[in-house]
């Protein structure tokens, strides 16, 4: 959203970028409309009554004052879910006014009752209603839900919702094929479809070398780098333990974006490091690897793939999402289907690199 905003600054366009959480604003054209209580309140609306992005009214007030104020004619939304947006006051506004909308969406939650990932537990609902044939599978993971299940009544609010604007207002944008295939099947399938790539900052991410290895004490063994956050049994951690014990003493594990608690619980052969908001920090750290591995289960267009190949360390992923769109001209790369496959592969690698 930043890098977008900069480019059309750099070209003369007047350009804002709003957002609920995170950083402050660090310029006259950038706007935090949200505040940690609103947050926390969401999150504790929603682990009641299951309604993500029908709380934080008050958030939602602020932004569209601001809206107003600056009357743009193009609106440009990404994720509309997070704990700090009403969707229905933000389409209430879009439908009243005559600008042309563009959404970028980066999941599957504008077009589920709940889930913003279906993959992993195999659902298909979402193709006519969901909580129809059966009560909604994943009511216990994000946006979490600890009390009601209200995935029939999302599903028919947010197509009413998220269809409110007429075709030639609105286009959808995704990262990858892959979703585009699925909006291509939901409720939003009567908007114009674009797929736009997402790409990384090549001045950010490029071969840097670095202490890194010495630091860890990895020196010369074979690196395989593992990069999520949060990391669970979807994104594939224990396909790294596993790792871990059929290679023993053959490879180090590095693993970005862990917990304390996971850390603190490691076996050995695997180094755990905590989520780093240092890009730059990231980008030494893919390149002091010889492989990515990415056994994620279920996935968009994960930009890990892209970020690591940029560093220049090839990456094996399973063919998940659109994770197979992510993988460039490196010779090494591969886009494999399982664990027995990715092992085979990094055996491979070993070998080649000790006869190196």
């Amino acid at each position: 959203m930043f890098r977008e905003q900069e480019k059309r600054l750099a070209v003369g366009d007047e350009c804002w970028a709003m957002w609920g959480r995170g950083r402050a604003a660090e310029n006259d054209h950038e706007f935090n409309f949200g505040s940690r209580l609103g947050t926390y309140v969401d999150v504790a609306l929603t682990r009641i009554d299951d309604r993500a992005g029908f709380h934080s009214k008050a958030a939602t007030r602020r932004l569209l004052a601001k809206l107003d104020e600056v009357d743009p004619d193009v609106v440009h939304l990404h994720n509309l879910h997070g704990y700090y947006l009403n969707i229905e006051m933000l389409f209430q506004w879009l439908a009243k006014r005559n600008q042309m909308t563009f959404w970028t969406l980066h999941d599957c939650w504008s077009f589920t009752g709940h889930c913003s990932h279906f993959t992993y537990v195999k659902c298909e609902q979402w193709k006519t209603h969901c909580s129809y044939e059966y009560k909604c599978p994943q009511k216990s993971e994000y946006p979490k839900s600890c009390l009601f299940d209200n995935s029939k009544r999302n599903f028919d609010d947010k197509r009413c919702i998220f269809t409110s604007l007429s075709t030639d207002k609105q286009t959808i944008i995704t990262p990858s094929k892959w979703l585009a295939r699925l909006v291509s099947q939901s409720f939003l399938s009567k908007y114009p479809i674009e797929v736009r790539h997402n790409d990384v900052d090549h001045a950010v991410f490029k071969p840097t070398p670095s202490e890194f290895r010495a630091h860890y004490g990895i020196d010369d063994r074979f690196m395989v780098l593992g990069v999520a956050s949060p990391w669970t049994e979807r994104k594939g951690i224990n396909d790294f333990m596993r790792l871990a014990r059929d290679f023993e003493g053959r490879l180090v594990i590095v693993l970005v974006g862990l917990r304390r608690n996971q850390i603190e619980s490691l076996p050995q052969g695997i180094i755990g490091i905590e989520r780093t908001e240092s890009r730059k920090e990231l980008a030494t750290i893919y390149s002091a690897a010889d492989v990515l591995f990415n056994p994620t289960r279920e996935d968009n267009y994960p930009s890990v793939n892209l970020e690591s190949e940029a560093c220049g360390t090839p990456v094996l992923t399973y063919d998940t999402g659109g994770c197979s769109e992510t993988i460039g001209a490196m010779h090494d790369s591969k886009v494999i289907d399982d664990y027995e496959a990715a092992a085979r592969m990094i055996a491979d690698m070993i070998g080649e690199w000790q006869w190196g």
